[in-house]
């Protein structure tokens, strides 16, 4: 296991190694509607995987977290509530 991870770590030390070569590129403009900005390719490229990751989390969050929570809350009540004739009586 402790092989995995320095391999998955060193993979992304490699990937970091590349966006920062990429820093050193002549820089490009990014168009969005009529927004307009100039940034380094390295740039580019976290921002784009930042965004991946965030809208990512939120369709993620939407579909499977809430859904999830909201059953387990509707659980937690009926858990809560007493059955009728499961006491000790006479």
């Amino acid at each position: 296991m402790n092989i995995f991870r320095l391999v998955i770590a060193l993979v992304f030390l490699a990937l970091g190694l590349i966006v920062g070569f990429q820093n050193g590129s002549p820089q490009i403009t990014l168009k969005l509607f009529s927004l307009s900005w100039v940034t380094t390719p390295g740039n580019a490229i976290i921002l784009s995987l930042l965004t991946g990751v965030i809208i990512g989390g939120m369709i993620v969050l939407a579909t499977m977290v809430w859904p999830l929570y909201s059953k387990l809350r509707k659980a937690n009540k009926q858990a809560a509530t007493p059955v009728a004739g499961s006491g000790t009586g006479p």
